[in-house]
């Protein structure tokens, strides 16, 4: 029986349909994920922290922002600095976004950050699936549930903000 955390019981709690997975507990790509799940690798989304440029440098709050998007693509920094009215974004080290969440990465996930202050951008290649998996908040815990549901409870925007995976490794 898959793990319940602070996700399972929120999400309980607003009566929002979802399916849990255990997953191992190291920290797995999305790809990797899939292969486990033996689900299509572009319904596994992935978190990819975003850092906005800091404030008083003409950008706005400096706040990061949390761009998911499907395992099978990378997040493009001009688009997404576009989706958010930047003129640039970076990405950090897994460290510093580990620092920025209180997250392990491959546990990061918008649904364990609702009401932190992070806005969230989701890749609108999710508009085509009804549901799509993103991790449950902690290593070894993935949660499948519907878009609308994840888009809702994150205030999250639909924007492309990905491009497929290049030939380097998975993000």
């Amino acid at each position: 029986m898959p793990p319940v955390n602070n996700i399972t019981r929120f999400l309980d709690a607003k009566k929002i349909k979802y399916t849990a997975f255990e997953t191992p507990a190291e920290k797995l790509g999305a790809l990797e994920t899939a292969r486990i799940l033996n689900i299509p690798p572009e319904r596994v989304f992935k978190t990819i922290v975003v850092i906005r440029p800091k404030a008083g440098s003409g950008g706005s709050s400096g706040k990061p922002v949390l761009a998911v998007i499907p395992g099978t693509r990378q997040v493009d920094l001009k688009l997404t600095a576009s989706a958010l009215g930047e003129k640039k974004v970076s990405l950090p080290t897994e460290k510093e976004a580990e620092g920025l969440t209180g997250l392990q990465a491959g546990g990061i996930s918008p649904l364990a950050l609702i009401n932190k202050g992070f806005q969230v951008l989701i890749d609108a290649s999710a508009q085509q699936f009804d549901e799509i998996h993103i991790s449950g908040g902690q290593r070894g815990l993935n949660v499948c549930l519907p878009v609308k549901d994840l888009v809702e409870l994150t205030r999250a925007r639909l924007a492309p903000i990905s491009v497929p995976l290049s030939d380097a490794a998975e993000i």
